[in-house]
């Protein structure tokens, strides 16, 4: 009896613990701000290639990364995310000084400027977008084509531009990039300066950027991949890269991010799909479909459709900043500037 006793035990704890190896990871849970058409089919192609099901949640148009991020924040003390990917960078740290990441190594990071990861690995960048002026070429005429997001107070345009609601996605990333580059006083005169004008708030930048190849607005700041899905309609509009000049700030870059959720279910699985979507591949896929996102692995080879990185002038902004200044900034916006 105890020798059966004894088999059945091993029995028992073989099945409960594997043996001495571990089953290989079927299953990864991923939060995604960035659209569904450009993200699905890679994540499809994850789930082919390596037979890992991929269960994902997309954000909404009107709360962009907020949604997911607060979802992520609502769930820590039963985490149900294993990666988050977010289209800014900006909100992804914010988790990061919150305690809700833990670092990964995937061995793809290393081909990655140091400027874009974090150097304990608790988030990556990739397939950046900018942020970018669109401007409806049958109402502003070529000599007076804006240069600057200053030229969104331009008196001429009062009432006529427009930008995403500043209190989610990459335009609150990027008001948070103001605060972190014009210092407090700067970005908050910047924004009197642009309400003063009446601009346009509308619910995302893909409508802003829709409006402006209507001809509702003369131009509008939205983003890259917003702004070429209206190139490619065949609408009257360009996009200008603003304030690439000297002495001008620079155009915002704003990379794709990819973090491992800290607690997650899947770690193992949520490390391998980070590893292969920081891959050269994927970011030429970006780059090249009609989300056309800019690389910055070492190895790609494509340039994006909108613009090459290499001419471009960014704007040289500390993203830890940026982040330790979201809270101010948004203050400001909902209490100021959105205010009537």
């Amino acid at each position: 009896m105890r020798v059966v006793a004894a088999i059945v035990t091993v029995v028992t704890l073989v099945s409960l613990f594997g043996g001495c190896e571990r089953k290989p990871p079927d299953e990864v849970i991923v939060y995604t701000a960035l659209d569904r058409q450009f993200s699905e089919p890679i994540l499809e192609r994850f789930a082919k290639q390596t037979g890992v099901q991929v269960r994902t949640v997309y954000d909404s148009e009107s709360t962009k990364t907020i949604g997911l991020v607060n979802r992520i924040r609502a769930e820590a003390q039963r985490p149900r995310c294993d990666v988050f990917w977010n289209n800014e960078p900006v909100n992804t740290i914010r988790l990061k000084d919150e305690g809700l990441l833990q670092p990964c190594q995937p061995a793809e990071a290393a081909n990655y400027p140091a400027a874009d990861r974090d150097p304990n690995g608790y988030w990556f960048g990739f397939a950046a977008r900018a942020r970018v002026l669109l401007v409806n070429t049958d109402l502003v005429k070529p000599d007076e084509c804006p240069t600057s997001i200053r030229d969104l107070a331009d008196p001429r345009w009062k009432g006529r531009v427009g930008m995403a609601k500043p209190l989610f996605g990459t335009t609150a990333s990027h008001v948070a990039g103001l605060f972190a580059v014009l210092g407090e006083s700067g970005a908050k005169a910047l924004l009197d300066t642009f309400k003063a004008n009446d601009i346009q708030i509308v619910g995302g930048n893909k409508a802003c950027a829709e409006m402006v190849g209507r001809g509702q607005l003369a131009f509008g700041l939205t983003d890259t991949d917003d702004a070429i899905e209206e190139v490619d309609a065949g609408h009257a509009v360009k996009i200008v890269f603003p304030d690439a000049g000297d002495g001008q700030m620079g155009t915002l870059l704003l990379p794709n991010t990819l973090a491992l959720v800290k607690g997650c279910p899947h770690p193992e699985a949520g490390a391998q799909l980070i590893n292969y979507l920081l891959s050269a591949a994927v970011e030429q896929e970006l780059a090249t479909g009609p989300s056309a996102q800019i690389p910055l692995h070492r190895a790609a080879t494509q340039s994006a459709r909108v613009a090459k990185l290499a001419d471009l002038r960014p704007m040289p902004v500390d993203l830890a900043r940026a982040a330790q200044m979201f809270p101010t900034a948004a203050k400001y916006v909902e209490e100021n500037f959105l205010a009537p």
